[in-house]
């Protein structure tokens, strides 16, 4: 090339010319956008999409950098900071559903930006690391000490005779920490106090079995639903039968109470509410919906609705004024045994399917309207919501037989743990809300500590919440 022609092509692309023409006033041919080492500046934000990838509830799983959802934040971030040219050097623990004040502003830059080189004389050129220093110091902000849940129990009970069945409910742990257990025939009371065991009833002079334990707000007396039908009330103190409650025709496999009211729900498909202190002077109310076996009841923290799950994959909720269930809920796929209410989040229930389902499905009781829904891949057979924290757990039979610990609402996984050879179809949380005890049919019982006394941030306090505050 004629090397007159070269420099005359130099003199007229470079930056430094282009800048000494412009204060010269000499026009230029062509506008040439700089491109600062390839740097785009390309805005993410501009792109609209039908629908959030982090949301659970979208079809599309969210990608995980890390061992959680802070690590997921920062590759984020220092991708933001190496693309698109942005300033974070520190992270907050923030959901990545909200938008950041960083993603709020990148949205108002254009898809491309012309300017006059920049001058990179004062960037650390002798640096040894390939980020930026924005970037490096990011890396270097302090990360949250994240809980670590033990992945082995710290007790581990024998319990001969504990049944295989899916619609039984065999294990409570009371309020006075006690646990009460149906092991065949007989019911057993553990003291986790002193780990004394004592017996408190026995039904093989009646050729019976239990089907469901369930002890009162106060820890003071415990119901013994049977194989053949009526429930027994038993004060532990004095360690004698209070009540028996007749009227099933079947087994009963749920209890629930509501201060002196007991609930019961059995194979015959119905559910009978008794004051356990006038026995049979009042009559009992019947509550009639589910086509076949209730396998499921569980009150609401305010005790205002109660939810009950069936085998026939129904879920329903009640109140104490109608006969009639009040919602309706027929998503599940199998038979509907787990059931939990939010002790957080006014009216949020959360209830798990059976074999055919294998889901975990979250509604809203105030409007009556589905929410989100994970596929745990296999039988979800109890739920417990933490006392503390928005997490919950969750047991569950075929075909893994795991533990699942469950951060609500991104309903991530916290942890799984494993150690039952049977379906773990039993579980129970301590008083104070920290452990949990599993049973299942490999007749053992194994007791675990998953959830922490860090409490989180109160429910916001609302006017349309009827139950916060007496009027």
């Amino acid at each position: 090339m004629n090397p007159e022609f070269e420099e005359r092509i130099l003199k007229h692309y470079s930056p430094t010319s282009r800048r000494l023409s412009e204060n010269s006033g000499s026009p230029l041919d062509r506008f040439i956008p700089c491109r600062v080492n390839n740097n785009w500046q390309t805005n993410f934000a501009t792109v609209t999409k039908s629908g959030d990838a982090t949301t659970p509830s979208s079809g599309k799983k969210h990608r995980d950098y890390g061992d959680s959802m802070r690590d997921s934040v920062a590759y984020s971030c220092l991708l933001r900071n190496e693309l698109l040219g942005g300033t974070i050097d520190d992270v907050k623990c923030v959901d990545d559903s909200t938008p950041t004040k960083h993603q709020a502003l990148s949205a108002k830059r254009t898809l491309f930006k012309y300017q006059a080189e920049e001058d990179t004389s004062e960037l650390c050129s002798y640096s040894l690391s390939p980020i930026s220093a924005k970037s490096q110091k990011l890396l270097r902000s302090p990360k949250k000490a994240m809980r670590k849940i033990s992945r082995i129990p710290f007790k581990v009970l024998d319990a001969p005779e504990l049944q295989d069945d899916f619609y039984l409910n065999l294990v409570d742990w009371s309020n006075l920490n006690v646990l009460a257990v149906g092991l065949g025939s007989c019911v057993y009371l553990w003291s986790a106090c002193t780990s004394q065991v004592t017996r408190l009833c026995d039904l093989h002079a009646d050729s019976n079995s239990v089907t469901s334990v369930s002890w009162n707000e106060r820890g003071t007396y415990v119901a013994v639903g049977t194989h053949h039908g009526y429930v027994t009330v038993w004060d532990v103190a004095a360690n004698k039968q209070v009540n028996k409650l007749m009227g099933h025709s079947a087994r009963v496999g749920a209890l629930a109470w509501n201060g002196d009211i007991l609930s019961s729900g059995s194979r015959d498909r119905l559910i009978m509410q008794r004051d356990t202190r006038t026995g049979s002077a009042v009559p009992e109310r019947r509550l009639t919906g589910h086509r076949q076996e209730v396998c499921g009841l569980k009150w609401s923290p305010d005790n205002q609705y109660l939810a009950s799950g069936g085998n026939d994959n129904r879920l329903y909720v009640w109140n104490q004024h109608a006969l009639t269930p009040v919602q309706s809920y027929s998503e599940h796929m199998a038979a509907v045994k787990a059931i939990a209410w939010s002790p957080h989040h006014h009216g949020l229930l959360a209830s798990g399917g059976g074999t055919a389902d294998r889901c975990i499905r979250f509604w809203n009781t105030l409007t009556g309207q589905p929410m989100q829904c994970v596929d745990t891949g296999s039988q979800v057979c109890n739920l417990a919501w933490s006392k503390h924290s928005s997490e919950l757990v969750s047991t569950h039979g075929y075909s893994q037989n795991q533990i699942l610990v469950w951060k609500y609402p991104s309903l991530t996984q916290v942890a799984k743990l494993t150690g039952h050879s049977y379906r773990v179809l039993y579980l129970a949380l301590s008083p104070d809300g920290e452990a949990i005890v599993t049973g299942a049919g490999d007749e053992t019982l194994r007791f675990w500590n998953v959830f922490s006394k860090v409490r989180s941030q109160k429910e916001n306090k609302s006017l349309l919440n009827l139950f916060s505050s007496i009027r």
